[in-house]
């Protein structure tokens, strides 16, 4: 394979870039950073083969800014590109750009992107593969049509966009009349973050758990479910905490919810590594919500509970090779229980971003802990960026013992100079409900309503 890539150009930055450079020495090919200005002194540009600066700060002249990065990877002789995730990582065209230079793209093919990155085709990609799904509807054309689906569907329903994520376009709607004017706040949200303004509708659980299955799949139809994940600890749709695998599920439910997906990856052709994303809820019953396709923030938790090594997969993958004998399925063994949380540079009671230097830093260690990060003593987090830090994960013979290793872990864990939600994290690793494993999606929201103001 290091003979098929002998240069691999890391079109993102921050901890993910870092996580590529290690894969790609490892496998022994040549890694490439890009950077904008503002992140000339970043880790991922100081240990990459070589690195080019592709613009100013604003993503959208830089890590968003196909032509910069396609000639980086000319003049840099680099013959793949990585997305890493967030950024282009999911973006078509950039895939189809990539493939029409001569570039190979670190990911599915792109005719495979549209179809699971549009969420309405990608819930009727699930429903035509037995996918159990959430009464909904397709693209909501007018007022009118989302007023007459909504009688069939019940209450509350969820707006969702169906060209993005991450909470941007989502509105939640329990009573007739507010349905037109939060579909309109909808369709003005997706329009401004994803350039897309189609929106759909489908039936909103209350109080569900979010579970997600990786999956990895090559090009001669070898597909494997790794395990799932349980990321239910979010706050507006942006995951907090993940772990693997989710106490929620039984032996049975796991291994029929791992063989529905291997199955549906293989019925719509996936290759490369994805995530199938799912709503868990109190009967025990699963429905569809999305496809990543791209490697997830979470990818570690997976890692930890397997020993497979995710990102060197992708890249063996992409280079045309068969799936590793240790992903085959019956093959891997997932072990021990793991549990990360993401240190974002933010207040940890309002969440407002804080960038600035960061004046003193003390990373955890020891025995089952790994700490992804980017960050070092002096260096300066930007404002243009998402405001993760850092991903701190522990592993353990079990989840109890892995939440004792959090809870020591984050006790070490030190970043002065701005605000961090370590706190968060601290008070999170010892609630009850987080004991006890009983998290839903709107435990974040109960657990900042008992923080002292």
């Amino acid at each position: 394979m290091a003979e098929l890539f002998k240069k691999i150009l890391i079109a993102n930055r921050g901890e993910i870039a870092l996580r590529i450079i290690r894969a790609c020495r490892e496998l022994g090919i040549q890694s490439v950073a890009v950077h904008s200005s503002v992140d000339t002194d970043a880790l991922h540009v100081k240990f990459a083969d070589e690195s080019v600066c592709i613009g100013p700060a604003p993503a959208k002249h830089s890590y968003l800014h196909i032509p910069a990065i396609i000639s980086a990877a000319e003049i840099t002789g680099a013959d793949a590109i990585h997305p890493g995730y967030g950024f282009l990582s999911e973006n078509a065209e950039f895939a189809e750009v990539c493939r029409r230079c001569g570039l190979h793209f670190i990911g599915p093919k792109p005719e495979l992107m549209r179809l699971l990155g549009g969420k309405i085709s990608a819930r009727q990609a699930m429903v035509d593969a037995g996918v159990p799904i959430l009464p909904g509807t397709g693209l909501i054309e007018s007022d009118e049509q989302a007023l007459e689906a909504v009688e069939y569907i019940g209450f509350p329903v969820i707006i969702k966009a169906s060209a993005g994520g991450g909470g941007r376009g989502m509105k939640i709607v329990k009573q007739r009349e507010r349905l037109v004017g939060e579909l309109h706040k909808a369709r003005s949200e997706a329009a401004a973050g994803f350039g897309c303004a189609d929106v759909y509708l489908e039936r909103y659980i209350e109080a569900p758990r979010h579970i997600e299955v990786q999956v990895v799949a090559d090009d001669f139809g070898a597909v494997a479910a790794l395990g799932e994940r349980e990321c239910s600890i979010q706050r507006r749709h942006q995951k907090l905490v993940e772990e693997a695998p989710s106490v929620a599920l039984s032996d049975d439910q796991r291994t029929e919810l791992l063989d529905l997906c291997a199955r549906a990856i293989a019925r719509v052709g996936y290759t490369n590594v994805g995530t199938i994303e799912f709503l868990f809820d109190d009967e025990g019953r699963f429905y569809f919500m999305e496809v990543n396709t791209r490697i997830q923030v979470e990818h570690t938790v997976t890692e930890m509970v397997t020993g497979l090594d995710l990102v060197r997969e992708q890249i063996r993958l992409a280079a045309g090779e068969h799936l590793s004998a240790a992903f085959t399925p019956g093959r891997f063994r997932p072990r021990g229980h793991a549990i990360e949380c993401r240190i974002n540079a933010e207040d940890p009671v309002t969440f407002a971003p804080s960038p600035g230097r960061i004046t003193a830093l003390n990373l955890p260690g020891g025995l089952g802990v790994r700490v992804d990060t980017h960050i070092y003593e002096g260096y300066v987090v930007p404002p243009n960026y998402d405001s993760l830090l850092a991903k701190l994960i522990v592993h353990a013979e079990d989840r109890e013992a892995a939440r004792r290793r959090l809870r020591r872990a984050l006790s070490e864990f030190v970043v002065e100079g701005i605000k961090t939600n370590l706190e968060f994290h601290r008070r999170l690793v010892d609630h009850p409900e987080f004991v006890d494993a009983r998290c839903d999606t709107h435990f974040v929201e109960r657990l900042l309503a008992e923080a002292p103001r």
